[in-house]
């Protein structure tokens, strides 16, 4: 097997990533909300929990976990979203924005570990 470099690997699974994630937020993204970005960040960290802890390879890691889960999750949207909510007055969801956001993606790479755990021992 011929190895690949990493930056192509890197590079595909960013450009897999992004189609997905624009994909993902067209579907479920709302006016008032940024439903599309806590899918992606919740999504992704379950996805880049359940490649690390089932212990996949370095090519693997590159792909799905800096490539792929890199690009289709977004640490920049979300913040520029929650900045906005607070501009717009809704402090309220702004912060619920932040909190769900926090504990949605904590709790993702929680349940990766548990069905990792589960699945392999």
């Amino acid at each position: 097997m011929i190895p690949l470099d990493p930056a192509y690997l890197v590079g595909t699974g960013g450009a897999v990533g992004a189609l997905c994630r624009t994909y993902v937020s067209q579907r479920v993204d709302s006016e008032t909300y940024p439903f599309g970005t806590l899918a992606v960040n919740v999504l992704g960290s379950f996805v880049l929990g359940l490649v690390t802890f089932a212990g996949a390879s370095e090519e693997i890691l590159l792909f799905l976990g800096t490539g792929a889960c890199g690009s289709f999750t977004t640490f920049s949207s979300f913040s520029f979203e929650t900045v906005r909510l607070v501009e717009q007055g809704e402090s309220a969801a702004a912060a619920a924005n932040a909190i769900v956001n926090l504990l949605g993606s904590l709790a993702a790479i929680g349940v990766a570990w548990l069905v990792v755990r589960t699945v392999l021992g």
